[in-house]
């Protein structure tokens, strides 16, 4: 059986100008629709040599961590943390962890006041990913394409208010019509360069290629259901930022109408309270469509199915956001599991002492909220 090669690479996260080769052990990483992705390993140093070519470049803040396997591009993002550490026989290892490229977006600050009217949702997000990459030192090279949502908004971003790029990013998303958004890592086709693409969906991301089937027993390794009613409300309010501009009256937040879901009420559900906190959102249509979003979402309990398979010819990080058809007969399904599932997560171990080469594949919480049980 032929064995992966995986080569893990530090870049110069503004350049991508490649400073060194990795040996990392106990490799995980994970990639996401809808949250950022992360990478955990151990750089062994044996030694003297070792540690000089890659002291200079483990620079967290500064460095790309980029994964390659069999020269596909499987994972990339920046290096946050280093921890040099020596142990009771002297041995020294530097664990890393490192954040997909979405995670920058974190460490940047809208400084600038920013509006749009009525301007495409697509469009409000790749200006503000312009004003990131247009001051100096801001570009990290994040491509997008110029394809609309068809939906317009009108949104004033305050430098006031001093957000964070990735918040607005996922606010704007979250609102009623929105959409989907993440960085992929690619490898161009043509050039063979390493790029990091913005991948927006309205309303999602949808790959349209036809299904990857798994089967268990066969593919599936494993598979688990949790279904998950923590999150779980049928009465909604959201708040907004405060309004009130006399200093000697009592400070009170905006308020989204109160939603309520008659209907699971009457059938037999207790009542179930649920908010969010829109501090930057000044104006009642806005916070009534956060409201709306965040209220239809959480009306029933979250199941989040995964599976862990086998890594294969058609099992790969390219399978974010294509569907997967699981089938399952066993003890818990005796007539059979048969459904079809958007891949939302993939989490991968890498061959080690031993260990397959696995996934873990987590998909799209079904829509209609009911369980598999």
């Amino acid at each position: 059986m032929t064995v992966s090669r995986y080569r893990v690479l530090l870049c110069d996260l503004r350049t991508d100008r490649v400073l060194a080769a990795l040996p990392l052990h106990d490799v995980s990483l994970d990639d996401y629709i809808g949250k950022a992705g992360s990478l955990q390993g151990t750089v062994p140093v044996p030694n003297r040599q070792i540690a000089d070519r890659i002291r200079p470049h483990l620079i967290p803040g500064r460095t790309a961590v980029w994964v390659e396997r069999d020269r596909s591009v499987w994972w990339g993002g920046v290096l946050w943390t280093a921890e040099p550490t020596i142990d009771d026989r002297g041995f020294v290892t530097v664990p890393i962890q490192a954040g997909t490229f979405d995670t920058y977006l974190e460490h940047r600050i809208l400084w600038t006041t920013q509006k749009a009217t009525q301007v495409d949702q697509f469009g409000i997000v790749r200006d503000l990913i312009d004003y990131v990459q247009s001051l100096p030192g801001g570009d990290i090279g994040i491509e997008y394409d110029t394809a609309p949502s068809g939906v317009a908004r009108s949104r004033t971003f305050s430098r006031h208010d001093q957000p964070r790029i990735r918040e607005l990013l996922d606010e704007l998303a979250k609102a009623e019509g929105g959409f989907e958004w993440r960085i992929a890592c690619l490898r161009d086709p043509e050039t063979g360069r390493r790029t990091k693409q913005l991948q927006l969906g309205h309303p999602i991301i949808d790959r349209s290629e036809a299904p990857v089937v798994l089967n268990h027993p066969g593919h599936i390794l494993a598979a688990s259901f949790p279904i998950d009613a923590t999150v779980q409300a049928n009465v909604w309010q959201a708040r907004g930022a405060t309004t009130n501009s006399n200093q000697a009256a009592e400070s009170k937040p905006l308020t989204s109408e109160l939603l309520v879901d008659e209907d699971a009420l009457a059938d037999g559900w207790p009542r179930l309270d649920g908010t969010a906190d829109y501090s930057s959102t000044n104006k009642q249509a806005e916070l009534d469509e956060y409201a709306r979003a965040d209220f239809d979402a959480a009306r029933h309990p979250r199941v989040i199915p995964a599976v862990t398979v086998r890594l294969g010819e058609h099992i790969t990080p390219d399978l974010l956001g294509r569907t997967v058809r699981i089938r399952i007969r066993n003890a818990w399904f005796p007539d059979g599991y048969d459904e079809r599932r958007r891949v939302v997560g993939i989490a991968v171990t890498p061959p080690e002492r031993g260990k397959a080469e696995t996934a873990k594949l987590t998909l799209e919480t079904p829509t209609h909220g009911n369980s598999p049980l």
